[in-house]
Parts: C-alpha cells; sequence; structure tokens
C-alpha cells in the first residue's frame, strides 16, 4: 500500500488539498522534500522513507487518517481498474494490429502469386509463341524438302520423258529408214520387172482392148434393136399404151397413200401403245401387257382407297400425313366426279419423299403415273418441243387419266427474266406452258423441286397447292430407322440373306439422335451400308460395334459433301460478283 502512495502521491494532494481529508503527502515535511544530503555512501536515498515515516506519524495523530486511507485505497483500485482497461486495450489493439499484419501479408502473398501467376502466362505464352514459331519453321522447311523432292521428281520424270521420247523417235526414224528402203528396193524390183516384160504386156492390153470393144459394139447393137422393136410394137399398141399409163398413175397414188397413212397410223399406234422419249417412269400399260401381267393387273385393279396407298411407306409428322392424305382423297373423288384436277407443288431438300407420295398419289386416285425429269428437256434441242407435245398427246389417249411428276422441275421451268436460258430451252417452256394452260380432265401435273423460287412466274400461276416435304424430326427417323432395319436388316426381299444380330431400343433412339438433317433416303442408305457392311463379315453378322463404325464413316462422308456444296457455293457467289 505504501508503494502504491509513492507512485501517485502527487496526484491525490492536488485533487483533495481543499475539501476533503488530506493526503498522507500533505503532512511530508517541505524541509525534508528537497533534501539530498541524507544519501548513504552507496548511493541510497534514504529521504522517501523519511517522509513516509513522518507522513504515517502524522496519520497516525490525524483523527482522519481511517477515511483517508480508505479513500487513498478506493483511489488505488481505481487506479487498477483502469490500467487494467488500458491493458486490455493495449492487447485488442494489438490484436488489430496482428490482424492487419496478417491480413497485409496474405495481400502481399496473393499479390506475389499473382504476379508469379501472370509472369509464368507470359512465359507459357512465350514458350508457346517459341513452339509454334519452332513448328512453323519445321513445316516450312518440310515444306521446302519436299518441294525439292519433288522438283528432283519431276526433273528426274522429265528427264525419262525426254530420253523414252527420242528413244521412240530414234526407233521411228529407224522404221521409216527401213520402209523407205523396203518401198525403194520393191519399187526397183517392180520397174526393172515391167521393163523385162514390157512388150508382153502391151500385147496383153492391146489384145484385151480389141476384145472390149467388139463386145461393147455388139451389146449396143443388140440393146438398139431389141429395144426400138419392143417401143415400135409397145407405142402401136393403144392399149397396153392406155393401161400402162393407168397402172403407173395408181401405183404413184398407191405409194403416196400408204406413205402418208403409214405416218399417221405410226404416229396413233405410238401415242396410243408407245411411250414418249421424255418419260422415264409409266404405270401406262398396253393391252399386250395387261395380257402379259394378269395379277399385277388385277391388284392395281383392286387396290385401297382410303389414304393408306398415298402414304405407304412414307414416314412424315402427323400434320404433313393429314394434310397428304387429304390430297389423295380429294384427288380420287375429282376423278370419281370427272372434275378438272388441280396441279400440285412438292417441294423441298431432296430425298424427302416426293417421288414416293406421287406415286402412291396415282395408285390411290386410280390414275397413272408418268415420271419425267426436267434435265432430260434440254439435251433435246429443238426436238424438245415435239417430245413435248408427244407427252401431253401421249397423256390425253387414256380415259384412266395420267399423273404427270415433273422431277427437278426447275431445271427448264426456270424464269425467263432473270435467267440466263438458251432459245430451244425456252421455246421448250412456252410448249408446256401452252399445253397446261387450261384445267385438264385427263392429267394431273405434280411438280417437284428443291429451288421452287427459281419456278418461271406462269408456272407458279399454274400451280393450285403447294406442301412443303421437309426433313424428318426425331420421331420421323426413329420410324424410319425402324421400317429400313425391318426392310434390309431383319427381313430383306427379294431372296436377301437375312443377317444375325439385334439392336436395343436405346441405340435406335442414339442413333436417331445421331442422324438430325438426315433426309429420308440418306436414312435409308446408313441401313443400307449397314447391311453391305454386315455381308462383309464370314457370317453375315452385324453388332453395335459394326453398327457404330458404319455411322462414323457415314457422318464423315456427309460432312465431306457438305463442304463441297459450302465450297461450291461460294465460288458460285464470288463468280458472280
Amino acid at each position: 500500500m505504501f508503494r502504491g502512495w509513492g507512485g501517485s502521491g502527487s496526484n491525490s494532494g492536488d485533487d483533495d488539498k481543499n475539501d476533503g481529508p488530506k493526503s498522507a503527502e500533505s503532512y511530508v515535511p517541505s524541509s525534508t522534500s528537497s533534501s539530498n544530503s541524507s544519501k548513504s555512501v552507496h548511493g541510497f536515498d534514504s529521504s522517501s522513507l523519511e517522509r513516509a515515516a513522518e507522513a504515517a506519524k502524522k496519520l497516525e495523530k490525524d483523527r482522519n487518517a481511517k477515511e483517508i486511507l480508505r479513500n487513498q485505497y478506493q483511489l488505488e483500485i481505481t487506479k487498477q481498474k483502469e490500467a487494467e482497461r488500458d491493458r486490455a486495450r493495449f492487447q485488442v489493439q494489438q490484436q488489430e494490429v496482428a490482424r492487419q499484419r496478417i491480413q497485409e501479408e496474405e495481400q502481399s502473398n496473393a499479390r506475389l502469386m499473382e504476379h508469379q501467376r501472370k509472369e509464368n502466362q507470359k512465359q507459357a505464352e512465350y514458350q508457346d509463341q517459341l513452339e509454334k514459331k519452332r513448328y512453323a519453321e519445321k513445316i516450312q522447311a518440310q515444306r521446302k524438302i519436299n518441294e525439292e523432292e519433288r522438283g528432283k521428281a519431276e526433273e528426274s520424270l522429265r528427264r525419262q520423258e525426254e530420253m523414252r521420247r527420242k528413244t521412240l523417235e530414234h526407233e521411228a526414224a529407224l522404221r521409216q529408214q527401213t520402209e523407205m528402203a523396203k518401198v525403194r528396193a520393191e519399187g526397183e524390183a517392180k520397174t526393172m520387172q515391167e521393163r523385162q516384160n514390157h512388150d508382153l504386156i502391151m500385147e496383153k492390153k492391146v489384145a484385151e482392148a480389141k476384145e472390149f470393144r467388139t463386145t461393147v459394139l455388139e451389146g449396143i447393137k443388140t440393146f438398139g434393136t431389141t429395144f426400138g422393136n419392143g417401143v415400135k410394137e409397145f407405142t402401136e399398141d393403144k392399149q397396153k399404151l392406155t393401161n400402162t399409163v393407168v397402172s403407173l398413175t395408181l401405183l404413184a397414188a398407191g405409194i403416196y397413200t400408204a406413205k402418208i397413212g403409214t405416218g399417221v397410223a405410226g404416229r396413233i399406234i405410238e401415242a396410243r401403245l408407245g411411250k414418249p422419249s421424255l418419260v422415264r417412269e409409266t404405270s401406262k400399260k398396253n393391252a399386250l401387257q395387261y395380257i402379259i401381267n394378269p395379277i399385277q393387273s388385277a391388284k392395281l385393279l383392286f387396290e385401297s382407297k382410303d389414304g393408306a396407298t398415298a402414304m405407304k411407306d412414307i414416314v412424315v409428322n402427323n400434320q404433313l400425313k393429314s394434310r397428304l392424305q387429304n390430297i389423295a382423297k380429294s384427288t380420287a373423288n375429282t376423278k370419281a366426279n370427272k372434275a378438272p384436277y388441280r396441279h400440285l407443288l412438292l417441294h423441298g431438300p431432296p430425298g424427302t419423299g416426293k417421288t414416293m407420295f406421287a406415286k402412291g398419289l396415282a395408285k390411290e386416285s386410280g390414275l397413272h403415273y408418268a415420271i419425267m425429269t426436267g434435265g432430260d428437256v434440254a439435251p433435246l434441242g429443238k426436238d424438245a418441243v415435239t417430245e413435248i407435245h408427244k407427252m401431253f398427246d401421249w397423256a390425253n389417249t387414256t380415259q384412266k387419266g395420267v399423273l404427270l411428276f415433273v422431277d427437278e422441275a426447275d431445271a427448264f421451268l426456270r424464269k425467263r427474266s432473270s435467267e440466263k436460258i438458251s432459245e430451244d430451252l425456252r421455246n421448250a417452256l412456252n410448249a408446256f406452258l401452252y399445253r397446261t394452260g387450261e384445267a385438264s380432265k385427263k392429267f394431273m401435273v405434280v411438280f417437284a423441286s428443291n429451288q421452287p423460287e427459281q419456278l418461271d412466274w406462269a408456272i407458279t400461276d399454274r400451280i393450285d397447292d403447294m406442301v412443303m416435304m421437309g426433313l424428318p424430326d426425331l420421331d420421323e427417323r426413329v420410324g424410319m430407322l425402324i421400317q429400313y432395319l425391318q426392310q434390309y436388316i431383319l427381313d430383306p426381299k427379294d431372296g436377301a440373306k437375312a443377317i444375325t444380330g439385334t439392336l436395343e431400343e436405346e441405340k435406335i433412339m442414339e442413333y436417331a439422335k445421331a442422324t438430325e438433317g438426315f433426309s429420308g433416303r440418306e436414312i435409308s442408305k446408313l441401313v443400307i451400308a449397314w447391311q453391305a457392311a454386315s455381308y462383309g463379315t464370314d457370317n453375315a453378322s452385324i453388332d453395335t460395334e459394326l453398327f457404330d463404325e458404319v455411322l462414323k464413316n457415314f457422318m464423315q462422308q456427309k460432312r465431306e459433301k457438305s463442304s463441297w456444296i459450302s465450297k461450291t457455293e461460294a465460288n458460285k457467289l464470288t463468280n458472280d460478283a
């Protein structure tokens, strides 16, 4: 307790100088507060102890001593608490400083790591650039070496070709010299022989000429005598002369009539029994063909007319299927009610079933179908107009009616205003427009085109209905895969060998997703490729691995074909520009 007083006694005396009890320091004599003479020889100052002793004596005498000690004790406790708070505050400050230092160190480390990362990235990029540069230099050097080797090879080939050419020229020269020598020798021998036999030859020729002259003169004399007597006798007989003139007149008239009649009959027979050159395929048969194939003819007569024939083997979505079935029923009812037919346009990517539907539509409607291709018109030149008229004349000769399917219609029915077409093709287009200018009860035209925007406006004016045949979606591709797998793998027709192996539904769905963008024709070709691959095995079997391998190759081929088409279109745009 006294140690506390010594450290803070000077402050408590000022606070309680007037109001409260006096502190112990107020009892310290002033004569002892400044004394410096009480130091011992060892340097110890005893004045403080003396003052404390004196103060203690005064406190013992003072009646307020206990109150002073109690106040001093409370003051000491208060100061100790303040010191504790200061120490706690100091510790908090130290912890805050330590936390800030740790945070600064972490930020410094993060900046250092970020700097190191950037440096590493720069170094990696630099190394990558160096590697690319080295690789480019290597490629350049290899290309240079290849060019040099190719140049050497070309030079070697050129030298070999030059040697071969010189050898051939030398052989030809020797052959020519030999032939010339042979001809010269033969000529000299023949000349020598003719000189030796000149007299005999001249005598033989004179004798032959004399005999020929005598024979000719005798023949002329005999012919003149005989012909003169005959003419004289014929002219003197008027009945013979009249009969001869009438016979020659009738013969000339008969020849002319037969010629004209044969031409007319030939055209009639050709129109009714023949097939025009523009028609590639047709179901229209003559009487002889019906007699030869009576069973097939009977099947055609009794086929169902409920829309199933038109949509046979065609897999499309429900909306398109409903529309195509309505067109088939409408066309069948049009024929039954003897009303004019409506012309139809089927447009869309290739391989989407346009030709299949046209054939099915003809069978469903009870019409003959005839297929022509637009690309066959241009090679005919000036004969194209005649062949088009023959085709429509042929179509008008049947009471059953004809569905004329014009495949690739834009090949010759393209715009006359903007396209550069020849005069012959323009005339063919005009002939086609003339024959289709009015609605007909004899024929129906179904146009098919991948680029309908190129059709001439007069052709689009003749189109009464249009159907977009797009690429199959996922469900349609699944149906096509199942259909073609059944047709070519599981149950092949026409005596083809059955294939062993199974394909799970999950794999069919996987293949359907992988073939997005495929047309129906491409899917059928894919399944045929699977069939061909299976026939390449020892026991005509197929498994998942073979399915995947064939599909991978097929996809690669499709990408290559697409790149060719893109390059062709780009080149076309460049040329047009």
